[in-house]
């Protein structure tokens, strides 16, 4: 469905609302082009305003505190929390575009601003992040920002409070997004060296004898361990990954093509960095697009079908 077809669907009607989401829409597509195709093609249309407002909003905010010195990170997290703060709870629509669309899912899907609201709470952490001491300060991590910033939009297909299986969803996002963060870290550590911390615990780092510093200058005496390093942490990640497989069986049969396809290109991603081992020393790793494109199209194929029969 066009974009257009897809706002008036959501009800958003408003010139002046239709410009503010078409320009989450464009932010969106050019620096998450995966997750956006899924939700084109796999959500219902009603939902891609607000799915496209809530990943727009979290990218905004990441990219304010997600590098620089951390007293920059953590002021600039301050007077983002204030002006999202107003423009949520303000008596007036706000100017800026990504709080204008937020301030109207918000008003469509009520529960949202408690979302962002965890989110924002969450955030200080990630503001402060210079890396883990331990695997507890990684699940801490997890905890307090990884998992609200993907209830941001995992919200909006929730099951509802009182169906009884809204406390195992959330529990099956915390093992989802434990095993995408966690491999995240691992094909992003040869560019996250070089930006001075990465997202291995350093406790981990000691048990394989692997020193910041030789994977910073990416020397080759660090690729045994760098080795072993990602088999055990690869190995964590699919424990993960395999207790999300509950997903979705928990919420609306319009929604399983999407759960499904997100978790599946999860199960790419890990398998890509299991392959590439020691190799992320020099270079990241990730699903390949072909692969990809061929998940997209199984649950492309599964949609449809669930909608025609709807009709």
């Amino acid at each position: 469905m066009r974009w257009a077809a897809a706002l008036t669907r959501a009800g958003i009607t408003d010139p002046h609302l239709r410009r503010a989401y078409d320009v989450q829409r464009r932010l969106v597509r050019r620096f998450a082009l995966q997750e956006y195709v899924a939700a084109r093609l796999l959500l219902p249309a009603r939902l891609h305003p607000p799915v496209i407002a809530a990943v727009a909003y979290m990218h905004t905010t990441d990219e304010l505190i997600d590098t620089g010195e951390v007293g920059a990170r953590k002021a600039a997290l301050r007077r983002w929390d204030e002006e999202s703060t107003a423009g949520i709870e303000g008596s007036g629509p706000p100017t800026q575009p990504t709080l204008l669309a937020l301030w109207d899912t918000t008003r469509r899907h009520p529960h949202m601003a408690a979302r962002v609201r965890a989110f924002l709470d969450g955030a200080t952490v990630e503001a402060e992040w210079t890396g883990f001491d331990s695997e507890a300060d990684f699940q801490a991590y997890v905890d307090s920002y990884s998992l609200p910033a993907l209830m941001l939009t995992a919200s909006l297909i929730a099951p509802v409070p009182d169906a009884g299986r809204d406390e195992p969803f959330v529990e099956g996002c915390r093992a989802l997004i434990e095993g995408w963060q966690r491999c995240d870290f691992l094909a992003d550590l040869s560019e996250d060296a070089e930006q001075g911390c990465i997202g291995i615990p350093q406790d981990e780092l000691d048990r394989h004898g692997l020193k910041f510093e030789d994977l910073r200058s990416r020397s080759e005496a660090c690729v045994p361990g760098l080795e072993r390093l990602v088999r055990g942490q690869t190995e964590l990640a699919e424990n993960s990954l395999a207790e999300c497989r509950v997903l979705p069986s928990l919420v609306a049969a319009e929604y399983r093509p999407f759960l499904e396809a997100l978790i599946a290109v999860q199960e790419l991603r890990l398998r890509a960095v299991q392959r590439e081992g020691g190799g992320l020393l020099r270079r990241g790793a990730g699903p390949g697009g072909l692969a990809a494109l061929g998940v997209l199209a199984r649950q492309y194929r599964r949609a449809r079908t669930q909608r025609r029969r709807a009709q």
